[in-house]
C-alpha cells in the first residue's frame, strides 16, 4: 500500500489565494498566509477542509435576493471564512483559474466554482428576439480584480476575436466570454428546420461574437445529441439549451 500511487497526492504546497490540487480539485487558503479572509463559492462544492473555516450557506445578498426574484436565475454560493485550507470540486470536473484585472468575465453560473469577495457579480441578459434556455436568457457577469475558478467538462477551446475576426459557436457549448464583445444569437439552420430534433443537424442556435476579446468554449454541450436520449422524451431532443423544447416560446413552451 504504501508504494501506491495514490498516496502521491499529497496536499500541494503553497500559500495563495487560489491553487490547483490537482486539475479537478481546487485548493484555497484563509488566513495570514494568502492575505484572504473569506470567498464565496458555489454551494455542495466543498469536499475536504482544515482549520477553523465556517461556512454559511445562507448567505444572500439584497441584490442578489431581488434579481432571483426578478429573473429566477442567481448563483447558488455560500460564504466560506476563517482560517484554514478548503477544497472544492464539482463533479470531478476540470477547474482553471482566471486572474481578473478589470475587464468584464461573462459565464454560465452553473461553472463557477469560487471566487473573490473583491469581485462584483449580477445577471446579464443576452439580448436575442428568441427565449433559448441554457445559451442563456441570463448568465452571470464578474467585474473588478481578483481571482475567480471556473469549471469545464473537458479541456476547453479560447478563441480570440478581433474586429477583424469573428467567431460563432454552439450555444450549448459556449462556457464564458469577454464582457465587452457584442453577442448575438441567431439560428444555425433555416427557421422551418430550427425546431426539429438535433438529429436532423447537429446543431441548432449560434452565438456570433464580435469585437475584441476572448470566448472559451468546452467540449460538451448542455445537451447530448439526439441520438444519445434514447427515452428522454420530446423536450430533450432539441437542441435549444438546457431547457430544451419547454424553454421556448414560438412552441407554446414556458413564458
Amino acid at each position: 500500500m504504501y508504494q501506491s500511487t495514490l498516496l502521491a497526492n499529497a496536499v500541494v504546497a503553497g500559500n495563495e489565494r487560489f491553487a490547483l490540487q490537482n486539475g479537478k480539485m481546487l485548493k484555497a487558503i484563509l488566513g495570514p498566509q494568502s492575505g484572504m479572509n473569506e470567498f464565496f463559492a458555489r454551494k455542495g462544492a466543498m469536499v475536504a477542509y482544515q482549520g477553523g473555516v465556517n461556512f454559511d450557506a445562507s448567505y444572500e445578498s439584497w441584490d442578489s435576493h431581488i434579481t432571483r426574484r426578478l429573473t429566477g436565475e442567481g448563483l447558488n454560493l455560500m460564504r466560506v471564512s476563517g482560517n484554514g485550507t478548503v477544497f472544492l470540486a464539482n463533479q470531478a470536473q476540470d477547474i482553471h483559474i482566471l486572474d481578473l484585472t478589470g475587464d468584464g468575465l461573462t459565464v454560465d453560473g452553473a461553472n463557477v466554482l469560487a471566487f473573490d469577495t473583491s469581485l462584483h457579480w449580477d445577471i446579464v441578459r443576452i439580448d436575442s428576439h428568441v427565449q433559448v434556455a441554457g445559451a442563456g436568457s441570463y448568465n452571470i457577469e464578474l467585474t473588478g480584480q481578483g481571482k475567480v475558478a471556473i469549471t469545464t467538462t473537458g479541456a476547453p477551446l479560447v478563441m480570440r476575436v478581433t474586429p477583424n475576426n469573428y467567431y460563432f459557436a454552439d450555444a450549448d457549448a459556449v462556457l464564458a466570454w469577454t464582457s465587452s464583445l457584442q453577442v448575438n444569437m441567431q439560428a444555425a439552420v433555416t427557421s422551418s428546420s430550427v425546431w426539429r430534433p438535433r438529429g436532423n443537424t447537429g446543431e441548432s442556435w449560434q452565438m456570433q461574437f464580435s469585437g475584441d476579446g476572448l470566448v472559451i468554449v468546452q467540449p460538451a454541450e448542455l445537451l447530448p445529441p439526439f441520438d444519445a436520449l434514447a427515452g428522454a422524451g420530446l423536450a430533450g431532443r432539441f437542441g435549444v439549451g438546457q431547457g430544451g423544447f419547454a424553454g421556448n416560446n414560438p412552441l407554446g413552451g414556458a413564458r
